[in-house]
């Protein structure tokens, strides 16, 4: 699938989101090995630990719907610079290995391997 693709869907998405307390859209698509490709936008609320993330969002909803195997994710949204995932989404996009990872706003995009957004994203934790 294009790039273009991928990041219709995440705009598109984006217009979905519920902030209305950071007034902040994020909107995310992440594509599966066979092309497939999940949506989500960020969803806040009031107790804001409760809020969930655009990336995490489309994550979640590949695998509620039986894919655990993806090729990139796009996260996009109105910055000044393209928008850069919170440290619990990098950990969520490294558990599925996701290796692809295009940064978006307006007018530029940025890619990035998992390994260089999180390095390191396993070591430590179960191996003692």
């Amino acid at each position: 699938m294009e790039d273009s693709h991928l990041m219709h869907s995440a705009w598109q998405t984006r217009a979905n989101a519920h902030a209305p307390y950071s007034q902040f859209q994020v909107g995310a698509a992440v594509e599966t090995c066979d092309g497939k490709v999940f949506s989500g936008c960020n969803v806040e609320n009031l107790s804001f630990g409760l809020t969930i993330c655009a990336e995490r969002v489309a994550i979640f909803s590949a695998v509620a719907a039986g894919h655990r195997d993806f090729s990139r994710i796009v996260v996009v949204a109105d910055t000044d610079q393209p928008i850069s995932p919170c440290g619990a989404c990098r950990q969520v996009m490294a558990e599925f290995s996701i290796p692809e990872v295009i940064l978006a706003n307006r007018h530029q995009q940025l890619r990035f391997t998992l390994e260089e957004l999180l390095p390191r994203a396993s070591t430590g934790i179960l191996n003692r």
